[in-house]
């Protein structure tokens, strides 16, 4: 609502504010429900087509492709702000990398073709660092070292993976020879060795999966101390426990058959020994890429609803906002409430391309409470 003042004396000087800008110029959409539809589509796994018949049964009807040009361009109007949380991560010292498969439709196939989302994360959480919860999620082609290579060349730090070789390429030659420092995930290693058991239970691999469950009750109990009293911890306690894992896959690998499950698991335990016991020189880095992998958690259950992105625009416009929407939710904020006085700031204006930072979800304040700050 935008009244008109003027003036009770006269009628010159009639008066009346600007109407604000629009994330669509000339739309009836407003900004609060193209907020909402990206934080339903993105956030709670929602597809778009189901809230059109959500819309229906309220008696608005839309085309079906109206919603994903609306999606496009909320993707275009928060691109800078995804670049920015982007070098963000890449500007920690350690970082967590994960990929999973995204089908994608692509135009003239009878089938989908799988592309991969590729998601990048930093917490310093578990030891009170400063780097704040965050993951950005790149759609990709494929998984190879070229997509790694492109990704994170200019990465200098630790990351933190599992075994996948695109990884490994990293630190054997190319810009990031001598940069990057791998650190493995011990959850990935013990899936391998619970996996065994299941298959053909051994009380070899039932004392393995118990003493790493011995490090991950040590891992518990130093959650939150600092970095210096993580390690501590570690080399009083838990280093022990490795040297035990250690000294067990010494002794039984041998006479074991090399085609055995277990065999399997103890040869990915060695020859990723190095970067598995990385977290015992170090009490910043994690024992595992659980971080990540739970921020992985949103992709599959959106894919699971939707089932493929319709083109590689849509799984890029898919990538951008759900990284902002994801981040949000893992720093404690309503997804809908930080998205929706966001895209407004961006698009009124309020919010320069160089104050893009104030938007992070770790410096967000709604704009009542900077009113309020303002004025007192």
């Amino acid at each position: 609502m935008r009244p008109r003042y003027a003036c009770q004396e006269c009628r010159e000087g009639v008066v009346q504010a600007p109407a604000p800008r629009r994330a669509i110029p000339g739309s009836i959409v407003t900004t609060s429900t193209l907020a909402w539809m990206a934080m339903a589509r993105s956030a709670w796994s929602i597809p778009l087509n189901r809230q059109l018949q959500m819309l229906a049964g309220q008696g608005v009807i839309l085309d079906r492709a109206l919603p994903s040009r609306w999606m496009r361009k909320i993707a275009w109007w928060v691109k800078a702000l995804y670049d920015r949380l982007l070098a963000y991560i890449h500007s920690q010292s350690r970082i967590f990398c994960d990929e999973t498969r995204m089908p994608v439709l692509e135009k003239g196939r009878r089938r989908t073709r799988t592309t991969q989302f590729w998601a990048h994360a930093c917490d310093d959480g578990p030891w009170s660092g400063p780097a704040h919860p965050a993951v950005v999620y790149i759609h990709a082609r494929g998984r190879r070292h070229a997509e790694a290579f492109e990704q994170l060349a200019r990465y200098q730090g630790v990351i933190q993976v599992d075994g996948y070789g695109a990884y490994k390429a990293l630190v054997r030659s190319g810009p990031g020879r001598g940069k990057i420092t791998l650190a493995f995930c011990l959850a990935h290693a013990r899936r391998k060795f619970v996996d065994a058991y299941r298959k053909s239970p051994s009380p070899v691999a039932a004392a393995i999966i118990a003493l790493i469950g011995k490090v991950y009750a040590v891992e518990a109990r130093v959650r939150k101390g600092t970095a210096t009293q993580r390690l501590q911890t570690r080399l009083a306690e838990t280093a022990d426990v490795m040297a035990k894992i250690k000294a067990q896959i010494d002794t039984m690998l041998p006479g074991l058959s090399p085609k055995s499950d277990l065999a399997k698991a103890m040869r990915y335990t060695l020859n990723h020994w190095k970067g598995l016991t990385l977290f015992l020189e170090d009490g910043r880095i994690e024992v595992d890429t659980n971080t990540v992998e739970r921020g992985m958690r949103n992709v599959a259950q959106g894919r699971k609803s939707s089932l493929f992105a319709g083109s590689e625009d849509g799984a890029q416009t898919w990538a951008v906002i759900a990284s902002l929407l994801q981040t949000a939710r893992v720093n404690g904020l309503d997804p809908y409430t930080w998205l929706n006085d966001v895209l407004k700031r961006i698009v009124t204006g309020a919010v320069k391309i160089n104050e893009l930072d104030s938007l992070f979800a770790w410096n967000w304040r709604p704009a009542a409470e900077q009113v309020k700050a303002l004025a007192a």
